[in-house]
């Protein structure tokens, strides 16, 4: 059995994490792997190491003549109708849905033959979006930190705050003027500033809606002397100038240190760890990650956090602060502060089903339902 994966995106980001322990699940089930990625992409080497195939291809439309005949192939990045049409009368195709579809269109992944979805929340969405032939089961994500062929720094520093779109002239000037700043006066290593220490850890875009979120939960964090603000991510422009606008009550107790390649530095240095609203969130996979580490997190009450959230145990949820203006996040965090710490890793059964051996589980059952298909 092999499966014929497609990840053509060049920057690594949450699909392409799960890619990478979706392609060690598949090969933990001896099941051959074939990736075909971007020419630029520099994130798949451990998979390499491992005994996937990896195949750079300058465009998905040239990936139909290097297969064998009725081959499985899986995508989980976006794909073009040329690709579907050239593969779909003659290959099972198949692909991961990685966000909730409810008030989208299915695109391509409508015509597909089979659709797995990240979590139940996006599970539920893909009927209603079109999808006639989803996989009944979710494929929850795995905490993964070992995908960087960089060694981990003893110290964070920051790193690019600005995603650039250098389809305009704007952003590809400032897309070089911006490394050649960082170059000129490096940035101070990151060291906790106070009590208690709140981080975002994530892409700042609008999947997460932080700007409309932390315009409800900003005064509660400001109203604790102490309290801070690190986040950790970049994003676009526009995203990253609306998430300052609404940390205005924060001032200076807010501070962005840009994108950094090594999560698992930055969650043990944090009390809580916070999620984006949840509507257009998949699964969260920062959430898991921080409380396999032991990092509570702080979560709004809805899918899909109350799928990977243990309340109580692994971090506290409350009431979509849009419905109350926040008053309901103002008491947890009040709560959460004076109570004893939480250690998310006491939670064995409830992290259990974000393991890899779970995961591993999960993707043999997957491997058999394609076998058939085939």
């Amino acid at each position: 059995m092999r499966c014929h994966v497609v990840n053509l995106q060049e920057h690594l980001l949450g699909a392409e994490v799960y890619t990478i322990f979706f392609v060690r699940a598949l090969l933990a089930n001896d099941c051959q792997a074939t990736l075909f990625v971007h020419p630029r992409a520099r994130h798949w080497g451990a998979l390499e190491a491992l005994g996937a195939e990896i195949e750079p291809v300058a465009s998905d439309t040239a990936i139909a003549e290097r297969l064998p005949p009725r081959a499985w192939l899986l995508t989980h990045a976006p794909v073009s109708d040329a690709f579907v049409s050239a593969v779909l009368p003659r290959h099972l195709l198949t692909g991961f849905c990685h966000m909730p579809l409810a008030g989208r269109r299915a695109g391509a992944l409508a015509r597909y033959h089979r659709v797995y979805a990240v979590s139940r929340h996006v599970l539920a969405t893909l009927p209603g979006a079109g999808i006639a032939d989803a996989y009944p089961e979710p494929l929850y994500g795995v905490a993964e930190f070992e995908r960087f062929d960089a060694a981990r720094p003893d110290t964070l520093r920051a790193g690019l705050l600005y995603s650039w779109d250098r389809r305009k002239w704007r952003d590809r000037a400032l897309s070089w003027f911006d490394p050649l700043r960082f170059a000129l006066r490096p940035a101070a290593p990151f060291a906790r500033a106070g009590s208690p220490t709140l981080g975002v850890v994530s892409a700042i875009g609008p999947i997460k809606q932080f700007d409309r979120l932390f315009a409800h939960i900003a005064p509660a964090i400001a109203a604790l002397p102490e309290a801070r603000l690190e986040i950790f991510g970049n994003g676009g422009y526009r995203s990253v100038t609306d998430f300052k606008r609404a940390l205005a009550p924060l001032g200076e107790r807010a501070r962005f240190w840009g994108r950094v390649q090594h999560p698992e530095v930055i969650y043990p240095q944090l009390d809580f760890l916070l999620s984006g609203l949840p509507e257009k969130e998949a699964l969260g996979l920062n959430l898991i990650e921080a409380q396999t580490l032991g990092t509570p997190v702080l979560a709004v009450r809805a899918p899909p956090f109350t799928e990977t959230v243990a309340d109580g145990e692994t971090g506290y949820l409350y009431r979509d602060p849009r419905e109350d203006g926040g008053a309901d996040f103002a008491a947890v965090l009040a709560r959460a502060v004076a109570a004893p710490r939480l250690d998310a890793r006491r939670a064995q059964a409830h992290l259990a089903r974000f393991s890899q051996p779970s995961f591993n589980t999960r993707v043999a059952a997957l491997i058999e339902d394609a076998r058939t298909r085939l």
